[in-house]
C-alpha cells in the first residue's frame, strides 16, 4: 500500500473528489482527517468502516481558528501529517458587469485565502517534524484560461496554480513537494448548480450545458470523481518524490499543456 503509515488531511470531504479521494486514500493505507462544514452520512459511513484510521472535523478553513484546528487535531489524533489534500472551493458565475464584490469577496475567502492559509499552517508542522511532505491544491482548467460568465471562479484557481509553484519553490528545501490537480468538467453533486446557472444565464433547457461539455471532451464524457484518485495518489505518494510546483491537468484531454 502507497500510502501506508502516512497521516491526510482532505478538505472538502463530504463529496464529490472529495470523498472519491478519501477513500482511495485510506485503500492505500492512510490515515485521514476528513473535513467539511457539513459531516454527512457517507463521512459517517467512511469512519464507521475505519474507526482507527478515520477522524472527523466540522471546520471552516476561512476561519483562522479553524485551520488552527484542523491541524492540531491531525497531530493530536494521529501524531503527525504527511499529506494535506487543499480541496475545500466553491463555485459562482455572473455576466462581468453583473459580478458582486459579495461573489468576489465569498470566492476568494473560500478558494484562496483558505487554500492558501491551510497549506501555510500544514507545512509550518510539516517543516517542524522534519520529514518532509506531500501538500496537493486542486485547481481546474477554468484557472488556466478565462471565461466571460465566470471571471471569479477562474481567477481563484489560477491563483491556486500560483501559489503553488510559489510554495513548491519555499518549500523544496525542507522536503515538501507542493502540486496541484487541475480537473476538466467532472460530474459532482456541484454540477446540478453549475447546469442550472448555464441555463438561466445562456437561456439552454436544464441538463442541456451538462450534456454539451461532456460531449466536448475529447475522450468523450465528463470526468468521474474517481477518475482524479490515480493523480491524488501518484501526488501524494513516493512515486512523485522528483515532482514539485506541477499543476496537472485531469481533465480528458480539454487542456493541452
Amino acid at each position: 500500500m502507497k500510502l501506508a503509515h502516512k497521516t491526510a488531511i482532505l478538505t472538502g470531504a463530504a463529496s464529490g473528489i472529495g470523498i472519491a479521494v478519501a477513500r482511495r486514500y485510506l485503500q492505500e493505507g492512510a490515515s485521514c482527517l476528513l473535513v467539511d462544514l457539513k459531516l454527512n452520512d457517507e463521512l459517517q459511513a467512511l469512519q464507521q468502516e475505519h474507526p482507527q484510521r478515520v477522524a472527523l472535523l466540522q471546520a471552516d478553513v476561512t476561519r483562522r481558528e479553524d485551520i488552527a484546528a484542523i491541524v492540531s487535531s491531525a497531530v493530536e489524533r494521529f501524531g503527525s501529517i504527511d499529506i494535506l489534500y487543499n480541496n475545500a472551493a466553491i463555485f459562482d458565475m455572473h455576466p462581468l458587469l453583473d459580478e458582486s464584490w459579495d461573489s468576489f469577496d465569498r470566492l476568494f475567502a473560500v478558494n484562496v485565502k483558505g487554500m492558501f492559509f491551510l497549506l501555510q499552517a500544514v507545512a509550518r508542522q510539516m517543516v517542524e517534524q522534519g520529514r518532509g511532505g506531500k501538500i496537493i491544491n486542486l485547481s481546474s482548467q477554468a484557472g488556466r484560461r478565462g471565461e466571460a460568465l465566470v471571471a471569479h471562479y477562474c481567477a481563484t484557481k489560477a491563483a491556486v496554480i500560483s501559489y503553488t509553484q510559489s510554495a513548491a519553490l519555499a518549500l523544496a528545501p525542507h522536503g515538501i513537494n507542493v502540486n496541484g490537480i487541475a480537473p476538466g468538467v467532472v460530474d459532482t453533486p456541484m454540477w446540478k448548480d453549475v447546469d442550472a446557472l448555464f441555463a438561466r444565464y445562456e437561456g439552454r433547457q436544464p441538463g442541456d450545458k451538462k450534456r454539451l461539455v461532456g460531449e466536448a471532451v475529447p475522450l468523450g464524457r465528463m470526468g468521474l470523481p474517481e477518475d482524479l484518485t490515480g493523480a491524488a495518489l501518484f501526488l501524494a505518494s513516493a512515486d512523485s518524490d522528483y515532482i514539485t510546483a506541477q499543476t496537472l491537468n485531469v481533465d480528458g484531454g480539454n487542456w493541452m499543456s
